[in-house]
């Protein structure tokens, strides 16, 4: 089973590209921090910041693109995909992105935009199972 649940802060605005007829596909790095602590000894363990990239597809990036910034606290649930890529130089580079397939806003809204229900507007998002399997 590949599975990761992730709670973390966005680290830079989301990069959102389309592709084949109004399809999206958003990126962005999260910060996952595990807090430090202090052994019974009195040694000092200090904090620990992760850093993951972070790949949204179709309906969640659109999402993204309106919705999430910088700072903001998310919830990923998603699956791990490694894959490599030569650069410019001809050098063999490697990636490990998280492809989101669910995904929750935890920073309150500033301002609360109102659907027609009454409901705050996109509190939680699923991604479609048809995009787990794009080439990207």
């Amino acid at each position: 089973m590949n599975k990761v649940l992730l709670i973390g802060n966005v680290g830079k605005e989301p990069e959102v590209r389309y592709y084949e007829q109004d399809q999206a596909v958003a990126s962005f790095p999260l910060a996952t921090t595990e807090r430090g602590y202090t052994l019974q000894n009195g040694t000092q363990v200090p904090d620990r910041t992760d850093w993951h990239n972070i790949v949204l597809y179709r309906g969640l990036a659109k999402v993204a693109e309106k919705y999430i910034h910088k700072g903001d606290k998310l919830y990923i649930e998603g699956r791990i995909r490694y894959r490599s890529y030569d650069d410019q130089k001809g050098m063999r580079r490697y990636v490990t992105e998280i492809l989101a397939e669910n995904m929750e806003m935890l920073t309150p809204k500033q301002t609360a935009v109102s659907s027609p229900a009454g409901k705050s507007a996109e509190p939680s998002v699923q991604q479609d199972k048809t995009t787990q399997d794009l080439p990207f």
